[in-house]
């Protein structure tokens, strides 16, 4: 895939890019598949089918109470429990505001953990990174703290793009808007109204400027993180875009991320 040379101009010294299609298959690979990196907030994205997993068997419920007062599993995977981006006090009632909040996940992950009788990292592994043959693996935080390869990164798209762990039901509610209507701010790229999110996901839906392409369907969901880190999945063209490097989230990356997916979309002639 031509597009995925515009990479290489780049300023990380580290870049494994892919991008597949809607049957899983690979369009285009560059770099290195097997270079350890830190996923930051795509973490999030790992951690939250763990939660659908267990929403599934009924270790969980997404409607129970979790987190502050008032606020459920729901709340806290979709950003709007009221916790801060950092700290454990609640700075706004649950459903009013979208507060990207890495404690709320956190909280999520509790949630689970004490409901399985056991460690959250152990839940990960045997219900999302074994079944899914990754060798990714939680180094702290279950917000920000994954860390893995290229070829853990197509594995989790490709669930993604054809889920095999939970029922296809359960991730189309996962990516359609919870608590619509609410505004508030994606971390270093700005404040929108609506700030749509899923469980988990971010939602491109009018979002305007963004880190995906203009081209991109407002159906595209996935995360970005600031380790210079992006999977997006797009249903309207079919395709997902997996990327990883060692370069913080900047202004390198508010340039070059739109730039890269509206020359992969027009490659593929969507």
């Amino acid at each position: 895939m031509e597009a995925l040379a515009l990479s290489d101009a780049w300023p990380p010294r580290t870049v494994a890019l892919a991008v597949l299609d809607a049957d899983g298959r690979e369009l285009g690979v560059r770099g290195p598949r097997d270079a350890v990196l830190r996923w930051a907030s795509l973490t999030k994205l790992v951690t939250t089918l763990a939660l659908l997993v267990a929403a599934e068997e009924g270790t969980v419920d997404l409607d129970e109470p979790a987190g502050p007062p008032g606020a459920t599993v729901r709340h806290l995977l979709s950003h709007a429990s009221g916790l801060p981006f950092e700290g454990e006090r609640a700075i706004a009632r649950p459903g009013t505001r979208r507060i990207y909040s890495n404690p709320g996940i956190e909280a999520a992950a509790a949630t689970l953990a004490e409901h399985a009788a056991m460690p959250f990292d152990t839940y990960l592994r045997d219900a999302v990174l074994d079944p899914l043959r990754m060798r990714a693996g939680l180094r702290g935080s279950p917000a920000a703290d994954l860390h893995g390869s290229l070829d853990d990164l197509v594995a989790l798209a490709r669930e993604y793009l054809a889920p095999s762990l939970v029922a296809p039901e359960t991730l189309a509610e996962a990516v359609t808007v919870q608590f619509p209507g609410l505004a508030g701010v994606v971390p270093d790229l700005g404040r929108f109204d609506p700030n749509d999110w899923g469980l988990g996901f971010e939602l491109r839906d009018g979002k305007s400027p963004h880190w995906t392409g203009t081209a991109n369907s407002s159906r595209t969901f996935g995360h970005f993180g600031g380790s210079g880190t992006f999977l997006w999945i797009d249903p309207d063209a079919g395709l997902a875009c997996c990327c990883l490097t060692d370069l913080e989230f900047g202004p390198w990356a508010k340039q070059a991320w739109p730039v890269l997916s509206d020359a992969i979309l027009t490659e593929v002639g969507r």
